[in-house]
């Protein structure tokens, strides 16, 4: 129950952390860019105050190899997802980085010596089936940007390897707050490739996103992955779009139709299909 609750706590903060995007962005003019930059920027001294305060500091040195890895696999989210969304319509994206993340960490679970079940895939098949009924666009020809996809899905490969990394940290804390601190000079690029673009309250959401949603959502995740495993961590993010919309209902006002309701019924079948799978073998 406790590694249950913890899940739901860091889905409901990666929920949050899109609409907060969306806001800042969408809403309120920022560059997708910057929005990113400043991201990082207030996750890498959130992480690093806090780790600080207990009486340690980020652990950048100890294993550097595997620090740098898990970097740059968090540089590649940010870019891949932030470039994106230039050209990507929204929903779309979100199908191509979840299918992508879910590939990414089945193939790591697969090497990595867990073992892979019939029932879960055809729980994540279901579950992305789901996510498919509840983003895909309805209006008459409508294009994939080649390139758009191609960067949303070296988003969801990065933010695949950046969960399969988290598995093998004992601190998550102090390895997040590296992982940030690391990560900032490699996204710093996406401030020339951008438009000028910002504003007070869109920096202020933009710092929101990046201290609370993503660097402590992102150091918690660390913590129970360990307890999901790679599988049950792959399936359980598919649940975020909806997560989101039911945010998106709460917060600004949107309405939910019957196509939410199916999709949802979806995507949690698959998600409790594959959890069904694990209590059965336990």
């Amino acid at each position: 129950m406790k590694i249950f609750a913890l899940t739901v706590l860091t889905l409901v903060a990666f929920a949050l952390n899109s609409i907060l995007n969306r806001l800042g962005v969408a809403g309120l003019g920022m560059d997708p860019g910057g929005f990113a930059v400043v991201r990082v920027a207030s996750g890498a001294a959130m992480l690093g105050a806090i780790a600080l305060w207990r009486g340690g500091r980020p652990d950048i040195m100890t294993r550097p190899g595997r620090r740098l890895g898990a970097a740059a696999a968090l540089a590649l989210y940010m870019i891949g997802f932030s470039l994106a969304y230039l050209t990507l319509d929204a929903g779309v994206g979100a199908l191509i980085l979840f299918g992508a993340t879910q590939i990414t960490m089945f193939a790591g679970a697969l090497f990595g010596g867990e073992r892979v079940t019939g029932r879960r895939v055809a729980g994540a098949t279901l579950a992305t089936a789901g996510l498919a009924v509840l983003v895909w666009p309805t209006g008459a020809g409508t294009a994939l940007p080649v390139a758009g996809a191609g960067l949303m899905a070296a988003a969801g490969l990065g933010w695949g390897l950046y969960s399969l990394a988290g598995r093998a940290e004992r601190d998550p804390l102090a390895s997040s707050a590296a992982n940030f601190a690391l990560c900032l000079p490699l996204v710093l690029p996406l401030l020339a490739l951008g438009t000028p673009g910002w504003s007070g309250p869109g920096l202020a959401v933009a710092a929101l996103s990046g201290a609370v949603t993503s660097g402590l959502g992102y150091a918690l995740w660390y913590a129970i992955l360990p307890g999901l495993g790679a599988q049950r961590a792959a399936v359980a993010q598919l649940s975020v779009p909806l997560i989101a919309a039911l945010g998106g209902v709460l917060l600004l006002g949107e309405a939910l139709g019957l196509r939410f309701w199916i999709a949802a019924a979806l995507v949690l079948g698959g998600i409790g299909l594959s959890v069904i799978a694990r209590a059965h073998r336990s």
